[in-house]
This record gives structure tokens, sequence and C-alpha cells, in this order.
């Protein structure tokens, strides 16, 4: 049985691949805006439309713990508003300049 990630939890890996300690990669885009990253081994799906991420949608580590988007808005928040400015910003740059050699899921 897997257990739920928090929003913190996955805020924490965000801000992680801000600072450049984790690995960071695109997986896939999809035409709604949906960019799946892998972060360390971490799956997450991220809201990005318009060169700005919104939220995120959907996340699993590597021992299969899942979180998203639905659960964390009950506690009032999501991963992404978690993050500073700066660490926003950083994960914008990040997925902008991986844009392109992301797989298209159309």
């Amino acid at each position: 049985m897997s257990a739920f990630l928090t929003a913190r939890e996955v805020c924490q890996r965000l801000r992680e691949a801000a600072l450049g300690v984790l690995a960071f990669s695109c997986e896939a885009r999809t035409e709604a805006g949906l960019v799946t990253v892998d972060i360390d081994g971490w799956r997450l799906v991220l809201d990005f439309e318009g060169e700005r991420l919104h939220h995120c949608e959907y996340a699993r580590n590597c021992e299969g713990d899942e979180g998203a988007l639905d659960s964390w808005q009950r506690f009032g928040t999501d991963p992404v508003s978690l993050l500073s400015t700066w660490e926003l910003a950083q994960i914008e740059r990040l997925l902008i300049e991986s844009g392109q050699p992301c797989a298209s899921n159309k």
C-alpha cells in the first residue's frame, strides 16, 4: 500500500531541483499544457502553460507513494504555491530550457 505525499514533500523536491542539487529532466508535454518531469526518480506532472508554472497535478516517488492536486487542495495549498519567487523562476527556467528535448504526447 502506498503512502500519501504531502505538498511540502513535493515542494522540497522542486526546491532541490531549483537549486541544482537534484537532476531535473522533462519527460513529456501535452497540448493541454501538462509537463511530466523526472526529479531524481520522482515523477511529477506540472501544469505549465505560457511559460508560467501554475501548479503540480500529480507526484509519485521512487517507493510508489503518490500525491495529487485534489488531495493537496483539501489542505489549502499545492507544492508550487509553497515555492519562493526565486525557486519558482528557476523551475520555470528549467521547464523552458528543457522544452526542446521533451517528447511530445499528443
